[in-house]
């Protein structure tokens, strides 16, 4: 099960510090977590993604302004977002492959609006 929080209204230029907690998984269970928005009328797009090992990919439409992160267990990953621009809102989703079965689960979106 994967919560993710942190989400709100911003003007731009503000930050935002989203997190996902992921429950009923070990850490080491998890080969990635990541990051996806999808704005309205718009398809789904990755925006972040963390591996076991801690390596990183960003979009580059984000890169320099947000910063992924995650805990000591690596059950909960955070999205530090900064200089938020108007084009960064959207309903921003985590998700997580297991390395148990390989699947990929998705938690519910939390909104980020941001105005100009």
């Amino acid at each position: 099960q994967l919560q993710a929080s942190g989400g709100g209204l911003v003007q731009a230029g503000a930050s935002l510090n989203l997190a996902c907690v992921a429950s009923k998984i070990r850490g080491s269970d998890i080969d990635v977590m990541g990051w996806y928005r999808q704005a309205p009328g718009m398809r789904r797009e990755l925006v972040t993604t963390i591996t076991i090992d801690g390596g990183t990919y960003y979009a580059d439409s984000v890169k320099g302004r947000f910063t992924i992160s995650r805990n000591m267990a690596a059950t909960t990953t955070y999205l530090q977002m900064n200089s938020l621009k108007p084009e960064d809102t959207g309903l921003y989703y985590c998700n997580l492959r297991s390395r148990l079965d390989s699947r990929t689960y998705w938690g519910q979106g939390t909104l980020v609006t941001v105005s100009s």
